[in-house]
This record gives structure tokens, C-alpha cells and sequence, in this order.
């Protein structure tokens, strides 16, 4: 049951990586493109983007968030069950730049691409947190995971992207990623280690 709200938790912990600061295609990295340190980037919720780590532990500037698992949604009052769950967050420019290269005062995604795929987009989620058992006992988990967008030429079969020679790559994850590594260790749930890795290859190269 926990481990459901493990990859419950990491879905829409990276989705709103996804979503926060995002804007449209982006043009390749030039001088005209605005940044961070310009003061003229917002997210979504209107916030002033600045270098550093903001109240809530995102770091756009560095492509990382740190902190617990509420204050990646602002502390919002449905997600407080887990509010002394540890989150870490880091992605790639191709997932959510530092920069804002078409203008709309928002961090640019999936540089000089229509959409993700083929954009070599990644993502990685590390989660952690203690719980209690069912004798009362102090159950500590950790969950970790790799998340890449579909390469151009990959096919989706069934729920997995395959590469174009046939091999695995991951299930899918929001239509246009997969996901290419799950570690999960849980004393208590009996989880331990590696509960799935691409036959394709776990890292983020080559995508």
C-alpha cells in the first residue's frame, strides 16, 4: 500500500517539475535569450524567479529542487499526510531551462522541439521518508527513479517505448517519457534495490 503512494508521489512530484515554470518550444541558447538573473522570469504562480534556492527549495538557476515533498506544491493543504517526506528533483535544460528564449517571461522547455520527443529531456526523482509499520515498528523507505524522454525514432507498444532496433526502453510515463530506472528499499515492504532497469540502458545519454 505505501509503496503505491511512493509512485503515486513521484508522478506528480515530477509533473509539476513539468509545469511550474515551463513555457513553449524554445529557440536554441543565444545572448538575446532572457535569464535568471535578468529579474524578468516568473512561475506559474506569478513569483519572481531568482539565482539560488527559493522558500521552497527549487533551484532553477542550478535544475534542482531540495526540500520536503509539500513545499514542492507551496505546502498545499491535501498533500500534508506527507509533509516530513523528503523530495529531490534534478533535470537537464531540455526538460526545464534556466533561461527564456521566445519571450513569454516563463523558463523555456524541450529546446528547438515541437514537443519532448527527441528532445533528450530527463528527469530524476529521489524521495525518502519513515512511516510506521504494522507492529508499531519505525519503517524507513527511500524511492528513486530516472525518467527520459522518448527518443525520436522509439515506437510505444502496449504501454512501453521500444527503440527502433526493438529493445526495451521503459514503460511509459505522460505519453512522451519513460521511465528507465526504479530503486526502491523498504525493510518493512520487503523492497530492496534495483525493481526495474531498461534493457535499453539506464542513462541519459544516447536518448
Amino acid at each position: 500500500m505505501y509503496r503505491k503512494f511512493l509512485v503515486f508521489g513521484l508522478l506528480i512530484a515530477a509533473m509539476f517539475a513539468l509545469t511550474l515554470a515551463a513555457s513553449g518550444p524554445a529557440l536554441a541558447k543565444n545572448s538575446a535569450c532572457a535569464s535568471i538573473q535578468d529579474g524578468t522570469l516568473y512561475a506559474s504562480d506569478s513569483s519572481l524567479i531568482t539565482t539560488g534556492y527559493d522558500q521552497w527549495g527549487y533551484n532553477y538557476q542550478g535544475n534542482m529542487f531540495n526540500g520536503y515533498y509539500c513545499d514542492s506544491y507551496r505546502d498545499a493543504a491535501w498533500c500534508q499526510p506527507y509533509a516530513e517526506d523528503h523530495l529531490s528533483m534534478k533535470w537537464n535544460d531540455a526538460w526545464l531551462s534556466n533561461q527564456d528564449c521566445n519571450g513569454d517571461g516563463l523558463l523555456d522547455r524541450h529546446f528547438g522541439f515541437d514537443s519532448y520527443i527527441g528532445s533528450g529531456a530527463w528527469l530524476t526523482n529521489h524521495m525518502s521518508g519513515e512511516y510506521a509499520g504494522d507492529d508499531g515498528e519505525v519503517c524507513t523507505w527511500t524511492y528513486f527513479t530516472k525518467i527520459v524522454a522518448a527518443p525520436a525514432d522509439a515506437t510505444l507498444v502496449g504501454g512501453v517505448w521500444y527503440a527502433d532496433d526493438g529493445t526495451e526502453i521503459g514503460p511509459v510515463i505522460w505519453s512522451q517519457f519513460a521511465v528507465t530506472q526504479e530503486v526502491t528499499n523498504d525493510a518493512c515492504a520487503g523492497d530492496h534495490g534495483v525493481q526495474y532497469l531498461s534493457p535499453d540502458h539506464a542513462g541519459f545519454g544516447g536518448w
